[in-house]
């Protein structure tokens, strides 16, 4: 199963935390490529950072916060929130896949 992870920047935070373990959490993503098939920042209409997209393939929702909780970002209190939500492609590359 395909879940899409939306996390939530605290705004008060800066870019420091950001940079100083961007190197770490890039060597994670990588690292669980695997199960992490895209991730990115979100930026509010400003160029603020507001957060962050992964697509993930996983078995359990439980395995994908599992991964969430891994990331060298979840204890700088970066995030501020995290959803975890189940996606079904219904449409890609013009054409409808159901």
């Amino acid at each position: 199963m395909i879940y899409a992870v939306i996390f939530e920047d605290a705004p008060n935070l800066g870019s420091d935390p950001r940079h100083q373990h961007m190197a770490a959490h890039l060597a994670f993503l990588a690292e669980n490529a695997a199960s992490i098939k895209i991730a990115g920042p979100l930026t509010e209409a400003s160029g603020d950072p507001a957060g962050g997209l992964w697509l993930v393939d996983a078995e359990t929702p439980e395995a994908v916060d599992s991964l969430v909780r891994a990331d060298p970002f979840w204890p700088t209190g970066l995030r501020r929130s995290v959803r975890i939500l189940a996606w079904h492609q219904v449409f890609a590359g013009g054409k409808r896949r159901i």
